[in-house]
């Protein structure tokens, strides 16, 4: 019995250093192939993580500067000529200045001045050791290793009971574009899409260890660290942004729904459940005044700030549900400040293998888990819609689909969790063979959004892709050459990564059943 728990501590062990070792390496080479504040919103996010960890936490207001002001060293000066090439698809990304550049200005107007500070701390303090694009670049690497443990734990908790042999694939999304992407710059939007990740998966696997019907979905990890995942990764999706603290309900919300009352009941009549939930309520709660003392909820906006500012609930509830198509086009691979967007096409890739895994899952469901799909696809669907319309007369339809990414992987690991149970039984004969298709989608789809966004900045999109060869306009740290041929080898190092973890999982489950049908003495004897 020791040999066997020391076995599967090894293995888990494994598990989460490969996820991690693959996932920190594609965000760190999408860290190093976009130009310093390509990434939207990250002029405001980095200078304000310069300033707080040199101690000015929220920054103060200039008259006549309409967002909050912060102080930078010299080496960050900020200049608008950054950003020259931004929303311009035709322009390289060699247009401008320098982060730190002479003419620059020792300040900057960031608009997340007050936002919450711990995701701040966590990636600011590389610009204390380097200035100017360098400093970026190292701060998007910290937040890209970050980012990865949270993901790395998800796949770590996900594959710690014997039903597993679809969760390889679900978490699989994870490393798609956009969002190693998001892992690999100076934004929250990463940290909540991977805190997120972690929470779907560590919370089911903690229900289903209080539930204990189905031995097949209870976990090998000690009940403590599936609740230490819970705990940090909650604390991290509260904090992350202003509406952290909502996104928490509903990922709770959700998992108490698709696991029914009889765990939810045993959680909360456990003594020792109450200093675990204890500390994420001060987490939340920190964020929730947080956000309500530090003035970082939306002002009222201008008319030329966004579309439908002063507009009805009404009108902003199906502006976003008439454009969700558009919105999920954004989630899963829109770059830039929407000026680098991938050919129509090249997202089928991606469009297909997400279609192959929820529509599968529909197929199998029973009521129960039915229920649940419908639940957690509908919250993907009208949750903005929800929000936009509440706030839209003050701020306008501000929603990009980056926002729902935490929901859109919510939806397939809710997916994928179904195919594994005992209702996917009927479709377990093809689930490696699946997976290897829909992980060399994946891959192929992310090599494919990583070098056309580098062509859209090394040479601009008005011009032959062989100019990119012939004459390339602007260079990303070690050449663009370099870094495809590393995403490509590190794509494809986690498909197959993805293919073998499924294909041992399957034949894991298959050897159990095959024993747990056998006589007993030929279970004895096994």
């Amino acid at each position: 019995m020791v040999e066997v728990v020391r076995f599967q501590r090894r293995r888990s062990r494994v598990v989460f250093l490969s996820a991690f070792a693959l996932l920190a390496m594609l965000s760190t080479l999408w860290a190093l192939a976009s130009p310093v504040f390509s990434v939207p919103d990250e002029n405001a996010h980095a200078t304000k993580a310069i300033a707080q960890v040199r101690g000015q936490v929220i920054g103060y207001h200039v008259p006549g500067v309409k967002h909050t002001v912060v102080d930078l060293p010299a080496g960050y000066s900020y200049s608008p000529q950054v950003l020259c090439f931004a929303f311009h698809p035709d322009k390289p990304a060699n247009c401008g200045v320098e982060l730190g550049d002479a003419t620059g200005t020792p300040w900057f107007n960031t608009w997340v001045g007050a936002y919450n500070p711990l995701y701040y701390y966590a990636v600011g303090w590389p610009s204390l050791i380097f200035e100017g694009s360098a400093g970026i670049y190292a701060m998007r690497i910290v937040s890209g290793i970050l980012c990865s443990w949270f993901v790395a734990w998800a796949f770590q908790a996900a594959m710690s009971v014997r039903r597993t042999r679809w969760l390889p694939l679900g978490l699989a999304f994870a490393a798609a574009p956009m969002g190693v992407y998001l892992f690999g710059a100076v934004n929250p939007n990463g940290m909540e899409i991977a805190a997120s990740l972690t929470l779907w998966v560590a919370l089911l696997r903690l229900l289903q260890q209080f539930d204990g019907r189905d031995p097949g979905t209870v976990s090998t990890l000690p009940r403590r660290y599936l609740w230490f995942l819970v705990t940090v990764s909650a604390i991290a999706l509260a904090t992350a942004r202003a509406l952290g603290p909502l996104w928490l309900v509903i990922v709770v919300g959700i998992c108490f729904v698709a696991c029914g009352w009889l765990p939810v009941k045993r959680l909360f009549t456990t003594a020792s459940s109450y200093l675990w939930l204890a500390v994420v309520a001060a987490g939340s709660l920190f964020s929730i005044f947080w956000t309500l003392g530090g003035g970082s909820l939306s002002s009222q906006a201008e008319k030329s700030d966004a579309p439908l500012v002063g507009a009805s609930f009404l009108q902003g509830f199906a502006y976003v549900l008439r454009n969700t198509p558009d919105f999920v086009q954004q989630a899963i691979g829109y770059f830039g400040w929407f000026d680098a967007p991938l050919p129509a096409y090249v997202y089928w890739l991606l469009i297909a293998a997400i279609s192959l895994v929820v529509v599968l899952a529909f197929a199998v469901a029973g009521k129960r888990n039915l229920m649940t799909l419908l639940t957690v696809t509908s919250a993907a669907i009208l949750v903005p819609a929800f929000l936009q319309g509440y706030s839209v007369a003050q701020t306008g339809i501000i929603w990009q689909g980056r926002y729902g990414l935490f929901l859109y992987l919510g939806v397939l690991v809710i997916a994928v969790m179904i195919l594994s149970s005992a209702e996917g039984e009927r479709l377990s004969f093809i689930s490696t063979r699946v997976t290897w298709i829909a992980a060399g989608l994946i891959v192929l789809y992310g090599i494919a959004a990583f070098f056309l966004v580098l062509l859209r900045y090394v040479v601009g999109t008005d011009v032959p892709v062989s100019t990119m060869w012939k004459n390339p306009t602007w260079e990303p740290p070690l050449g663009w050459m370099t870094l495809v041929a590393l995403y490509a080898l590190t794509s494809v190092a986690l498909a197959v990564w993805v293919g073998l973890l499924a294909t041992r999982a399957a034949r894991s489950e298959d050897d159990g059943a095959v024993v747990a049908s056998a006589p007993a003495v030929v279970r004895e004897h096994a």
